[in-house]
């Protein structure tokens, strides 16, 4: 009986070692449709000549640190990694010698993620070109250099846990949170963060300045949030990066380039959903409207700047050159993104669904910081806009922060 039993034991084994050293057609094609989206190559694909080499620089509030190389080479990527060392990698953020990774690298969200999602990733990354190079350390501010701080600050804000369904709702509702709340990690930019750098959990979603942009609200909100959007506007935005509302720009484009378009159909369906059916998570703040000579001020430049392309009315030329009124990005609490375009000016993103392009002039040097905050104001408070005063004092700002 004990040698029946040892043999089974030991087909069984071989039959394992066989799957995970040659995993299915199927299998790699699903690690592929997870690869993108999670927008993995968004961030560990620094030379485009080198696919998932990693070197990319990711800038945080207390230093830099470098996405790694995810490539199957054995002395510098995940080739000698075990299947159990690239799971407890992505769910728990820590590496096969036990040191722990920065929350740089989102797994505070891919925790959610199965164990058998987590294995189809690892089996399309294995038939991508090994390439050799070396992880550069990160260049943190002191003491946050010191990784065994991350057990105290995981033991303070991460929580390991799969996505749990929700009963009540649909099969793509579920799918949709799985994606937003776990592989697609949107909390990562678009959640606000604490002094140590973690998710507001009470505020998900609502909002959140990152690499000198806004990340926008994403709940319900009715004039800063998606309200206003519908299910088809949401996806529509995700897979070509513009709708009849809004065009990407900065770095939710590098998400459409990389990620959401090429998503499926049912997943970009199921994300809106699920984004359709979440609740303000924070009130709206009241605006105090510009004074009369502001609002002169900047409709003098409008009409002289920008009139050609968005209109008198601000209607603009939707999916072309995107309307004004109504607009959630540009009436946010915080003007970063709307300074940004303004100072350096917009190059609509092009994809697929998408291919023709539209383009906006920077205005850095043909405008003031009083100029810039005069049609900023305006065009936040025009056409039943209501968006917080802009000051000189902050295009100052966000002409020294230019990413």
């Amino acid at each position: 009986m004990r040698t029946i039993l040892a043999v089974i034991a030991l087909c069984s084994a071989v039959a394992s070692a066989a799957f995970a050293a040659d995993p299915s057609p199927e299998l790699i094609a699903y690690g592929k449709t997870l690869v993108e989206a999670g927008g993995c190559a968004g961030c560990h694909t620094a030379d485009p000549a080198r696919p998932f080499a990693g070197g990319t620089r990711i800038d945080t509030p207390f230093g830099a640190v470098y996405a790694p190389n995810l490539t199957p080479d054995r002395d510098t990527g995940i080739g000698a990694w075990a299947d159990a060392d690239f799971t407890r990698a992505l769910r728990y953020g820590i590496a096969p010698d036990g040191s722990y990774y920065y929350p740089g690298f989102p797994y505070p969200y891919f925790t959610k993620m199965t164990k058998d999602d987590t294995l189809a990733i690892r089996a399309y990354l294995g038939t991508l070109a090994p390439v050799v190079n070396r992880n550069k350390p990160p260049e943190l501010r002191w003491p946050f250099g010191y990784r065994r701080l991350m057990r105290v600050w995981n033991a303070f804000y991460f929580k390991p846990s799969l996505f749990e369904p929700d009963q009540s709702q649909s099969a793509a509702w579920n799918r949709g949170g799985y994606l937003v709340t776990g592989l697609a990690h949107c909390g990562a930019c678009h959640t606000p963060k604490n002094y140590f750098g973690a998710d507001k959990a009470a505020q998900a979603l609502s909002g959140n300045e990152v690499g000198g942009w806004y990340a926008p609200r994403l709940d319900g909100a009715a004039r800063t949030g998606l309200k206003s959007w519908s299910v088809e506007d949401i996806a529509e935005y995700l897979q070509s990066g513009r709708n009849a509302k809004s065009h990407a720009d900065g770095l939710m484009a590098e998400v459409v380039v990389n990620s959401t378009s090429k998503m499926s159909d049912a997943d970009v369906t199921a994300i809106a959903l699920y984004l359709k059916s979440l609740a303000p998570s924070r009130r709206e703040s009241i605006v105090t409207p510009p004074d009369e000579a502001e609002m002169k001020a900047g409709q003098a430049i409008y009409a002289k700047l920008c009139i050609a392309c968005h209109e008198a009315d601000g209607s603009g030329a939707p999916r072309i050159y995107p309307p004004l009124p109504g607009n959630a990005l540009l009436q946010s609490v915080n003007p970063s993104s709307t300074l940004r375009i303004i100072l350096d000016g917009a190059h609509t993103v092009t994809t697929p669904r998408a291919p023709n392009t539209g383009e906006m002039p920077a205005y850095a040097k043909q405008l003031s910081n009083d100029e810039i905050a005069a049609v900023t104001n305006y065009i936040r408070n025009s056409w039943g806009n209501a968006g917080p005063m802009v000051t000189p004092a902050q295009v100052a700002k966000a002409r020294k922060e230019k990413p």
